[in-house]
């Protein structure tokens, strides 16, 4: 069994162990069917994207990491921590994800963090590995693990539209908190990163659907 979600077969093995293990999964996968991959690059350019999309619309994130590019020529730890008041000022970018990336350059030159690292890492270990930087929380470093490193096991139980949407589907009475997903997903272990996307595959009808107050 491979440690990594690389290709839609690996979804669809995964979908078939949840769809086993209770029937309100096997409602979800029939509902969602397969959910996207959405894996995309990882390393310093794929973590940057992340940091800089944070709590923004697509369109938004996309027109800020558009200028960001344009002003970091080449894109790299050493160009962010040689950075002017001006590179930042043009970059777009909040106070606060400038500093997470200063953060996260300066680790990286210091080698305080190492991204080879992550790949032999469990979830456990990259979220705390990844956390240990200032400004790079939870959230984010879930979503590297789902989706730059594409782990089979990776969760992401503080986003909010997995926490809605878990609500739905298995008839909860309120949102359920990071913690209380993070006890249910035990069970989905290991296959917590096809429970993410397929949970994310849920909100998006959910969405869809008149009448729901999400």
């Amino acid at each position: 069994m491979t440690e990594r979600i690389t290709c839609n077969s690996d979804l669809e093995e995964g979908m078939a162990a949840l769809a086993a293990l209770h029937p309100d999964w096997k409602t979800i996968v029939e509902r969602t069917g397969l959910p996207p991959l959405r894996l995309r690059e990882g390393g310093f350019v794929g973590l940057a994207s992340i940091i800089v999309s944070q709590q923004l619309s697509v369109a938004s994130a996309r027109a800020v990491w558009n200028r960001f590019e344009s002003v970091f020529v080449p894109l790299t730890p050493a160009r962010v921590l040689a950075a002017t008041d001006d590179d930042m000022r043009l970059s777009g970018l909040s106070r606060p994800k400038q500093r997470t990336l200063l953060a996260l350059a300066s680790a990286l030159a210091e080698g305080r963090f190492v991204f080879e690292a992550l790949e032999r890492a469990t979830p456990e270990e990259v979220h705390a590995q990844m956390t240990a930087i200032s400004g790079i929380g939870p959230w984010t470093a879930d979503v590297y693990l789902l989706f730059c490193l594409g782990h089979r096991d990776g969760f992401a139980a503080g986003d909010l539209a997995i926490q809605e949407a878990a609500r739905h589907a298995f008839g909860l009475e309120e949102r359920p908190k990071a913690a209380e997903l993070q006890a249910m997903a035990e069970a989905w272990r290991p296959w917590r990163g096809v429970a993410a996307r397929l949970l994310w595959a849920y909100y998006a009808q959910l969405k869809r659907r008149e009448g729901i107050n999400a």
